[in-house]
């Protein structure tokens, strides 16, 4: 019966995971996969996550359905975190947030709703960007094209090139720009660029797509909020998808959220019906505990301070990892330029090193990066990052 369906050639970057599971050896080191590690080389339980989950189970009652869109204290919980509690375009009415199945069902569900009500739009993606991305996008049947993003010969953004381009794209096209902690080369824009980008959007009248999958791990929570209140406040139109995987320890749960930032409040009405009939269609409703779990450490006074204090923790541990790499990789390769890892930001950087190389990393060394040269900051360690640094430069002298 299923002779004629294809094999599925799998993941990039899961199926390399799952090969390190698999590899025997004793010293290997994982820095593929988008999950941030302790000094300890294990997933932390957040003290706040922790906390707050202790008392969702000591409430825990009865668990019906929850709405197609969502527990109604996390969705506004998130719009304050995204937008601030006093966001004008909050105030007028103009978001409409629904609870998703992390950031990428927020992203499939903006999808969908971009192919019925904007069909003949091109996607626009940074090169490179997130591979689930194109994935996502393709997947709802819409068309795909690429922007300048990353200079290889800098290790940082080719913003003049990525202007340009996006100042002469089709109008009303989608542009999935990374809010924060750009996945996977950590190069951002500045908040200068951001402004200058603002006027090419908006003389294009293109739609933003903003992916906020690292709040936190930039700059700081509000900090990293820039582009999003930057949007609102010029009253332009655009979407957000936003996850608590990374920085609450949260990935199993599959915490995340979908906002569209209307023209009036009246549109919202339809906007978010037609975001309800996705879901239903999709997966029906969202799942409850990890929803309350978020709402919780977001909305109780001691939890959000203890959450955002180790929002920073991992932050400047990430910090501290980006700086060790770039001592010990100077210190063995004199005369080359490492600065990148230090300018770039977030749990990702890009090594400049070629597939085959990454893959003489691997197979010689049992240090995992992706193909593409992503190496996560956040799986270095005070154990592990010297013998990083040697299986480097080890490989490029």
């Amino acid at each position: 019966m299923f002779r004629h369906v294809q094999p599925y050639a799998g993941d990039s970057i899961l199926s390399l995971n799952e090969t390190f599971g698999k590899d025997p050896r004793a010293n290997k080191i994982n820095l593929s996969i988008g999950i941030y590690f302790g000094d300890d080389g294990k997933i932390p339980m957040l003290p706040s996550v922790r906390a707050a989950e202790l008392q969702v189970v000591a409430e825990a009652g009865a668990r019906p359905y929850l709405p197609m869109e969502g527990a109604a204290n996390f969705r506004t919980a998130v719009q304050h975190l995204l937008f601030g509690a006093d966001n004008a375009a909050l105030q007028a009415g103009r978001v409409v947030t629904i609870q998703t199945v992390g950031s990428s069902g927020g992203l499939k569900v903006g999808a969908d709703f971009i192919k019925h009500y904007f069909p003949s739009s091109t996607v626009l993606l940074s090169d490179p960007t997130w591979d689930n991305h194109r994935a996502v996008f393709e997947g709802s049947g819409l068309k795909i094209s690429t922007y300048p993003y990353y200079d290889t010969e800098t290790g940082g953004l080719c913003f003049d090139a990525m202007l340009a381009a996006l100042a002469s794209s089709e109008r009303q096209s989608v542009v999935v720009l990374h809010a924060c902690c750009h996945n996977p080369t950590g190069v951002d824009l500045s908040k200068d660029q951001w402004q200058r980008l603002l006027p090419v959007l908006q003389e294009r009248e293109l739609i933003p797509f903003l992916d906020l999958a690292y709040q936190g791990f930039g700059d700081d929570i509000q900090e990293d909020a820039f582009i999003i209140r930057l949007l609102a406040e010029s009253g332009m139109s655009f979407f957000v998808a936003n996850s608590f995987s990374k920085n609450m320890g949260l990935y199993g749960e599959r915490c995340g959220a979908l906002s569209v930032i209307c023209p009036t409040e009246a549109q919202t009405v339809n906007v978010m019906g037609q975001l309800k009939a996705i879901v239903r269609r999709d997966y029906s409703n969202p799942p409850m505990h990890g929803a309350k779990i978020v709402a919780r450490v977001l909305t109780n006074p001691d939890l959000r301070l203890l959450w955002e204090a180790e929002v920073v923790s991992m932050r400047e541990r990430i910090h501290v990892m980006r700086n060790q790499l770039h001592y010990a990789l100077s210190s063995k390769c004199s005369g080359r330029d490492f600065d990148y890892f230090l300018t770039q930001r977030g749990m990702f950087s890009y090594t400049g090193l070629s597939p085959l190389q990454c893959d003489q990393l691997k197979d010689s060394f049992g240090v995992y990066i992706l193909r593409s040269g992503r190496m996560c900051m956040a799986g270095l360690n005070s154990r592990n990052v010297e013998a990083t640094a040697s299986a480097i430069a080890a490989i490029i002298v």
